[in-house]
């Protein structure tokens, strides 16, 4: 569907911080901007599919070239 525009070390930082993103929603649920957590779904998700819209768009790709 997407073309893989994410590299390995990307991915890894981009799933890193949207669990983070999401464990702080549950941990910190009591806060009034509790919610703003759930933006840790789109680096999870970016992570996870290896794919980045907003890179494709920008022409950016931070995977390794094959030789």
């Amino acid at each position: 569907m997407f073309k893989k525009n994410v590299g390995t070390i990307d991915r890894a930082i981009r799933i890193i911080v949207g669990l983070a993103l999401i464990a702080g929603f549950f941990l910190n649920s009591g806060g009034s901007y509790s919610w703003l957590y759930l933006l840790g779904i789109v680096p999870l998700a970016t992570g996870l599919m290896g794919s980045c819209p907003p890179y494709a768009l920008l022409g950016i790709n931070t995977c390794s070239m094959k030789k």
